[in-house]
């Protein structure tokens, strides 16, 4: 028997996910104080720069927030947080500094608080309240290079999660394959990413960019560069952080029609087992 199948699916109440949207937003403010101070260049992307858009703030029913840093600006904040991070309240996560961390990019997390992801009970790092932390990485020029670079980032992303895919998988030819995987030694699976890290960084500056463990739109092999560095500012919740000028352009690929709202059954979060918020006194 899966040692996972008698996990429960915890449902938050909407005053419960209003406060995980508020406990994201003090980690957000957290990332603006780091790159103001340390002149380092972010933007929101995904749910976060749709729900500015729209909503001028979070999506009703989301609960993650995505901040977009080309590879560069991410690199410079990881560093930063090793000196200018206030550790008394939060922490960073990276797959190069995080020991079981299986995730190709970086979270910044709450302390005191627990946001248990359904399934990932027995990942060996803190799970707190977070939001990711994207760097986005060069994707070659060629039509043909593009789609060797993307087959890659697969195989990446699926080495990272084999930790999770081999317990939770239920197509057993897919979870001999996650078993397969998950033999990578961590420490060689890091190296290796580093390595394919720096080798995109060598590309120079090319046209497009991606998430290299996160999966793009369908036909789509990466992103424009300039979503990330022609930026202005936008309203979100009760602050104002940059985001993409072209947000149209941006949000067409990314969602398509993303002005129309998604159907109630459509409405998802993250399934987690266990939820534990700041006590107000924090």
């Amino acid at each position: 028997m899966d040692i996972l199948t008698d996990r429960k699916s915890y449902q938050p109440t909407p005053e419960e996910l209003r406060k995980i949207q508020l406990t994201q937003l003090e980690l957000i403010q957290e990332v603006k104080r780091i790159c103001r101070k340390c002149n380092i260049h972010y933007n929101m992307v995904g749910g976060t720069m749709l729900g500015a858009i729209r909503h001028r703030g979070y999506i009703p029913w989301d609960d993650d927030a995505d901040i977009g840093f080309l590879r560069k600006e991410y690199e410079k904040f990881r560093e930063a947080c090793r000196t200018e991070l206030n550790t008394e309240k939060y922490y960073f996560q990276d797959c190069r500094d995080t020991a079981g961390y299986r995730w190709g990019y970086g979270k910044l997390r709450r302390k005191g608080t627990e946001f248990i992801r359904l399934n990932q009970e027995f990942m060996p790092y803190g799970q707190g309240i977070a939001i990711d932390l994207m760097p986005f990485d060069n994707v070659p020029d060629s039509d043909f290079a593009k789609r060797v670079h993307a087959f890659i980032c697969f195989l990446y992303r699926k080495a990272f999660w084999s930790a999770v895919g081999r317990k939770t998988e239920k197509n057993i030819l897919k979870k001999i394959l996650y078993e397969l995987l998950y033999l990578i030694p961590e420490e060689r699976l890091a190296k290796g990413y580093q390595r394919w890290i720096d080798y995109c960084m060598k590309l120079g500056r090319t046209e497009q960019v991606r998430i290299l463990t996160f999966p793009t739109p369908k036909g789509i092999y990466g992103y424009e560069r300039k979503w990330y560095t022609d930026l202005v500012m936008y309203r979100f919740e009760n602050s104002r952080f940059p985001g993409a000028r072209d947000y149209d352009g941006y949000l067409k690929v990314k969602y398509k029609d993303y002005m129309d709202m998604p159907p109630v059954e459509k409405r998802k979060i993250h399934p987690i087992s266990k939820l534990t918020l700041l006590d107000g006194n924090e």
